[in-house]
């Protein structure tokens, strides 16, 4: 059975499955899809149109689905997606998407946010990604599965943050994060692969090896990073997880490759 406190302000418009839990003083919108076992815990607003998925918990003064902070929307109904088994906690924001991003800002399954944290408008999280606090996510980025953000960092619009990547505590980045990579400073710059990351996840050292191989060739090789990739393409064909940061840095993108200080490798 739905549980919704008698402080709290729910559109009768509103999608609820019947064991939502609605706390004080929290206000859905007539648009709002909660699925099962939706938890907003109390003084949580949700907005516009937006759907939360199955058993996501939501803490006090969160704010989920208001308007974009882009001075060019004009209150077009764009979409905010939230996927399963979210944690987000409190004072995080999240805003959907606008007609000149693709109209929606999605989040996957399993994922931390952390308090204060922020996804802008018509970005892409993967799963399993922890926003650490006041983490600051612009619009239109995109993130990958597994990725870790320190406290305080921070991601310019457009950027993309590959897969099992971890961005160091303050960090400003403004440049595409490769996956498996480790990114610290201001402005950030790759200081080789998150390996202690590689090792929890249970990667082995075989593939470990094959990935810190091809990252001394791809960042302290000769000729171009054009050329050094065509090169790691060629002698690492067989290791899914090398092709994948050579896809990555190949791929169309609006921000350049983020590269090492004075060519350091790990």
């Amino acid at each position: 059975m739905t549980q919704i406190h008698s402080t709290a302000t729910v559109d009768p418009k509103a999608q609820l499955a019947p064991d939502v839990k609605v706390g004080p003083y929290c206000v859905v919108g007539p648009h709002v899809v909660l699925d099962e076992g939706v938890v907003l815990h109390s003084h949580v607003v949700v907005e516009g149109h937006t759907s939360v998925g199955a058993r996501t918990q939501i803490y006090p003064f969160a704010s989920i689905g208001h308007a974009p902070q882009d001075l060019k929307y004009k209150g077009e109904p764009s979409t905010l997606e939230i996927g399963t088994d979210n944690l987000i906690r409190e004072h995080v924001t999240m805003n959907p998407g606008t007609e000149g991003g693709g109209m929606v800002t999605r989040v996957g399954n399993h994922c931390a946010f952390l308090a204060s944290s922020h996804v802008g408008h018509d970005s892409i999280v993967g799963n399993h990604v922890v926003f650490s606090n006041s983490v600051l996510l612009a619009g239109h980025c995109k993130i990958d599965d597994y990725v870790i953000f320190g406290g305080g960092a921070a991601l310019h619009q457009f950027g993309r943050v590959g897969k099992h990547a971890f961005v160091g505590g303050m960090s400003a980045v403004e440049n595409d994060v490769i996956p498996y990579g480790l990114v610290v400073g201001n402005r950030a710059n790759l200081m080789g692969l998150n390996l202690v990351g590689l090792r929890r996840r249970g990667f082995s050292r075989e593939q470990m090896h094959a990935m810190r191989e091809a990252y001394n060739l791809l960042f302290s090789g000769q000729g171009t990073l054009r050329e050094r990739v065509a090169e790691v393409a060629d002698k690492f064909a067989d290791s899914p997880e090398v092709m994948e940061i050579v896809d990555f840095i190949r791929a169309e993108a609006d921000r350049a490759i983020c590269l090492p200080r004075l060519d350091r490798v790990t």
